[in-house]
């Protein structure tokens, strides 16, 4: 595995975790593009969406895209990083825990980022998140 990729990787997801707008401007590219199935059928461009996102939930104590406040952590797993020079993808599973007062509680998708090195320094440019459930043509 690329550790420089993977540690890039986990320091701009924490940063969209603790609403850290200052790492997230640090680790993604002003012409960002995002599919975000759970948000829009549409693509999202820029960086004001998840600004305005991550400013609201920091108001209310809430970790990114969480509906209740509560302690949380997330892991990648399936992780794969394919990296070609200045250009990397990681694509994984998102599982993101959060502790309620009626036990902890589990979602999941998938993401790929594409990432790549700018003036020396790696940024996002696009994400893809698809639901992590079952196609309507498998049984559940």
């Amino acid at each position: 595995m690329d550790s420089e990729i993977h540690e890039f990787l986990l320091k701009h997801l924490q940063g969209i975790m603790t609403n850290d707008i200052a790492s997230y401007h640090e680790t993604a590219a002003e012409d960002l593009t995002l599919y975000e199935w759970w948000v829009t059928p549409h693509r999202l461009d820029g960086l004001p969406f998840h600004e305005f996102m991550m400013n609201s939930n920091a108001e209310r104590g809430a970790v990114f895209g969480a509906e209740e406040t509560g302690k949380t952590r997330f892991d990648l797993s399936n992780l794969l990083i394919q990296r070609y020079g200045d250009t990397a993808i990681a694509s994984y599973t998102l599982l993101i825990s959060t502790a309620l007062t009626t036990g902890v509680q589990v979602a999941a998708h998938n993401e790929s980022r594409v990432m790549v090195k700018l003036d020396g320094k790696w940024k996002v440019v696009h994400v893809h998140k698809s639901p992590a459930y079952n196609a309507p043509h498998i049984a559940s």
